[in-house]
């Protein structure tokens, strides 16, 4: 990957930012001395440069304004053009830039020059360590292409680094407008186009334009797929070789499908397991094949194990709110679970935004009943969630005041948001592995997508409601009132994180980009019961589909924590362990979910089988 300096630790998770001072108006963009002096007022020496600002100012908030309401609704435009003034704004500073850049320009210059007289000289620019664009030795090896990946690499550099180094810009802005770049500076990659990759010409060379023959037909089924596939839809199906293990649909309405599933156990733990998944995707992420699968090992582990299939919902669903998947999804899911089961309380599970909203489920019991015995929920799970927004990762470039604005627009316009625009947001945050990979491998090479399962489940996307998904948007990540006390009211209730008192176990991902694993231990500021913290190795989805195998492919850190315990403090004192981190879960969950017996029916008059798992909702398109 281009470097990406300061915003990334060493592990590619956004630092949290600066608190931002506030501003006049809700543009987050604002540059500092937007008020223009009071009329009459006198401006000398340095004043006219400062006034000079202040107007280039106004005039640039003037066209972001305009830019949001029509053809810039992502504010792509805005960030560069803030950039670009406020360089011409800082000419002190701006010379320091050409200085440096020229240096390393005129030796780079010199390296050229020596690589074409055919002499030994090492490379100035070399591409980061997870940069595979470069991998094929042709890009070192021959001093043509050799060349071209430095200069490209040099420019992408410069440009980047001088995006973040802005003078006069505030932190968000600055990411914002590095981020923009550097997608176009990727899309740019001489890797990208047939006659700059060596690969591609060799390859077409070597099968006489097999390749490219190959590669346009793969190119023409993306356009008819309308998305660039990262692996071929026919080599899975859902029931069949995806989401095979054993269950029934218990219970059913028009949010979700609720199943259970079949003991692989003799003996099961008294506490049965309800497993909230988000429904940006579906719940099969969970289940897919059988070394993968999470509820398997719950399974066999001798739980008893029900999880939510969400509806795919259309525009007949677009008043669906917030509240209604709290009342008719997770608290319906925990009660037919405590019926069937004949328990008294159930551990609950909640993955991504399945756990914010587990989390707003919890402060919801905890104010509306009497006392801590009656809540249904004896203790709970997180699994790579936020509860406090205020650096929610990469996916804060999309958002702002008029992104949010023009988005609900479009969701409202037609009732929902569409999951293949999600999913290309998200892909888009990792453009390199996640786009122009399949890209070149495909269009270029001529190379079919490899089946992976993972890569088919995040293509089978999902629709969002309309009106729940701008309160999402609107309430969690611009205004971060999830960690504010009371200050949302959930199907007639103040939310209040900090009254949540039940044993928590919350598990993060290293190299998460979607939950950055640092913003997610903010968890422990707010709950003041037992919690036991659990830091995986890879990201956001593999971090959690991590079963355990032999030899240990992945590691996971574990310790303690205490009030006023920084993330990286924790990093420090937190004991590393190879494997897989479901292990240490499973030892957890045995110590509270009650004792073994016998396992209670799959099904019973009250909530009788409706379908065979995986059920109905997840085949929905």
């Amino acid at each position: 990957m281009d470097r990406f300096p300061a915003p990334l630790s060493p592990g590619g998770t956004p630092q949290p930012a600066t608190p931002e001072p506030a501003t006049p108006s809700n543009d987050q963009s604002a540059l500092p001395g937007d008020q223009l002096p009071a009329p009459g007022g006198q401006i000398h020496g340095a004043d006219a440069a400062s006034a000079a600002f202040q107007v280039a100012s106004n005039r640039l908030r003037a066209m972001r304004e305009y830019m949001e309401s029509s053809a810039d609704p992502l504010g792509i435009v805005a960030p560069l053009a803030h950039a670009h003034m406020a360089w011409l704004l800082h000419p002190q500073e701006l010379g320091e830039l050409w200085s440096r850049f020229g240096a390393e320009l005129f030796a780079l210059q010199m390296h050229t020059v020596a690589k074409l007289a055919k002499r030994e000289d090492k490379d100035l620019v070399v591409p980061q360590a997870d940069d595979l664009r470069f991998a094929d030795p042709a890009w070192t090896r021959e001093p043509q292409w050799d060349l071209l990946k430095q200069w490209y690499l040099f420019f992408t550099r410069q440009i980047q680094d001088a995006l973040f180094q802005t003078p006069g810009l505030m932190p968000k802005e600055r990411r914002r407008a590095a981020f923009w770049w550097r997608k176009m500076l990727n899309a740019m990659a001489p890797t990208n186009f047939l006659l700059t990759n060596p690969v591609a010409v060799r390859k077409a060379i070597e099968t006489r334009g097999d390749s490219l023959r190959r590669g346009f037909n793969i190119f023409m089924q993306d356009m008819q797929a309308g998305t660039v596939r990262m692996t071929s839809p026919e080599d899975f199906q859902v029931g069949k070789n995806l989401a095979k293990t054993p269950g029934a649909v218990v219970f059913r309405n028009r949010l979700l499908e609720l199943i259970h599933y079949t003991p692989m156990a003799a003996q099961v733990h008294a506490t049965p397991i309800v497993i909230v998944t988000p429904w940006i995707n579906k719940f099969y992420v969970l289940d897919l094949t059988n070394r993968k699968s999470m509820i398997q090992y719950l399974l066999k582990q001798g739980f008893d194990v029900y999880i939510t299939s969400w509806r795919n919902p259309g525009a007949d669903l677009s008043e669906v709110s917030f509240d209604d998947y709290l009342t008719e999804g997770v608290d319906e899911a925990v009660r037919v679970a405590r019926a069937l089961s004949g328990a008294e309380r159930v551990h609950a599970v909640g993955y991504c935004i399945g756990g914010t909203l587990l989390s707003t489920y919890m402060a919801w019991l905890n104010r509306r009943c009497a006392n801590e015995a009656e809540v249904p929920v004896a203790h709970w799970t997180l699994l790579t969630t936020l509860v406090d927004f205020q650096s929610p990762g990469d996916i804060e470039v999309f958002l702002d005041e008029g992104s949010v604005r023009w988005l609900c627009d479009l969701m409202r316009s037609r009732g929902y948001l569409d999951g293949r625009e999600m999913a290309t947001s998200f892909r888009l945050l990792r453009s390199n592995s996640l786009v122009w990979h399949y890209v070149v491998h495909g269009w270029l090479y001529g190379e079919r997508p490899a089946p992976f399962d993972i890569l088919y489940w995040n293509m089978d996307t999902t629709r969002m409601p309309a009106r729940m998904h701008e309160f999402y948007l609107r309430e969690m990540y611009l205004k971060n009132n999830l960690a504010k006390r009371d200050a949302l009211t959930i199907a007639g209730e103040q939310i209040d994180l900090g009254r949540i008192r039940q044993p928590l176990y919350a598990v993060a991902a290293e190299e998460d980009h979607i939950a950055p694993w640092r913003q997610t231990f903010r968890i422990n500021s707010w709950f003041k019961a037992e919690k036991r913290f659990v830091l995986s190795s890879s990201g956001h989805i593999l971090g959690i589909v991590n079963p355990p195998v032999t030899p240990a492919k992945r590691k996971y850190w574990i310790g303690a924590t205490r009030r006023g315990h920084t993330a990286d403090a924790w990093r420090v004192e937190a004991e590393e362990r190879a494997g897989s981190w479901w292990e240490d879960w499973s030892a957890w969950l045995a110590g509270k979910c009650g004792p073994l017996g016998a396992p209670p029916p799959l099904a019973n008059d009250a909530f009788p089988a409706l379908a065979d798992a995986p059920g109905t909702y997840v085949l929905e398109k």
